[in-house]
């Protein structure tokens, strides 16, 4: 199983997962179509089928269009506002792609249909993959859109969390940075923050995915899955776990990176009125 990471729109990912023994090929999230077909061509496989995790345009407004360019292409998801579905898929569902396995895993919140995509190979030593779109981010989680807290809770902690540790995690967003800033001041003393920000600020400095991160891996950074943490436990004034997740998402939501500071030699330019002779109007 193969897994090609697709760099689309502002900050999307979508995915092309490549059975490489038949050489069929599933898509998740297709929101660019000649990008993804562009890909399909240039690894001499044949898109079979797209698994789409939510309604959202940056998601699926690809689907509608790949199935008019591929006769027989099939469309999964669990949302009927999913354009061209075919396939509507529930929990614990599971679809079978060659040598592909695939488990559905309903995770309502970010929107009410989102659907998340667990996938493995039987007898392959590769680690087992999680498409997870929206809900589980490199470092966050998704914005509660449709959905409540205990709903992202149950998500986090009972379907997504009990994957196996080994789990990649391929998410729906590079917004790795900003996730670990924010996962920095919640914990400023946690190490393991602080060496993953700093790998993700050169990753992003080199114009490289982040994607993917382990299960593993999220819960000794990501704040969404620490939520019984004593640090996070203080950061939030909670013990509940989920009065924890609802008050991190709060103050997610309304986190701002820090501004750079002017260069202060400028600044007293400006106080000095050094530059008035450029900024009078001729």
């Amino acid at each position: 199983m193969k897994v090609k990471v697709i760099s689309v729109l502002e900050d999307n990912y979508m995915y092309l997962v490549i059975e490489e023994t038949t050489r069929d090929a599933i898509a998740v999230d297709a929101a660019v179509p000649k990008r993804l077909l562009e890909i399909v061509r240039k690894e001499d496989v044949v898109l079979r089928a797209i698994l789409t995790t939510h309604h959202h345009w940056d998601h699926a407004r690809g689907n509608e269009e790949l199935a008019r360019l591929c006769p027989g292409l099939r469309v999964y998801g669990a949302d009927e506002r999913i354009g061209a579905l075919t396939h509507k898929v529930t929990h614990e569902q599971e679809l079978t792609f060659g040598a592909i396995r695939v488990r559905c895993l309903f995770t309502p919140c970010h929107t009410l249909g989102h659907m998340c995509y667990f996938m493995w190979e039987d007898g392959s030593p590769d680690a087992p993959a999680l498409f997870s779109g929206d809900t589980l981010f490199v470092g966050g989680c998704g914005k509660f859109f449709e959905g409540t807290a205990e709903q992202m809770y149950t998500n986090l902690t009972q379907i997504l969390g009990a994957l196996p540790k080994e789990t990649k995690v391929f998410c729906g967003h590079e917004c790795t940075v900003r996730n670990l800033k924010f996962a920095l001041k919640v914990e400023p003393e946690n190490e393991i923050v602080k060496k993953k920000l700093v790998w993700a600020k050169q990753r992003d400095d080199e114009d490289l995915p982040t994607v993917p991160s382990t299960l593993q891996e999220e819960f000794l950074y990501n704040p969404f899955l620490r939520v019984t943490e004593e640090p996070l436990q203080k950061f939030t004034g909670k013990t509940d776990p989920v009065e924890v997740l609802r008050t991190l998402r709060t103050e997610k939501d309304n986190f701002k990176k820090p501004k750079e500071r002017p260069n202060p030699q400028a600044m007293l330019a400006f106080d000095w009125g050094l530059f008035s002779p450029f900024l009078e109007k001729k």
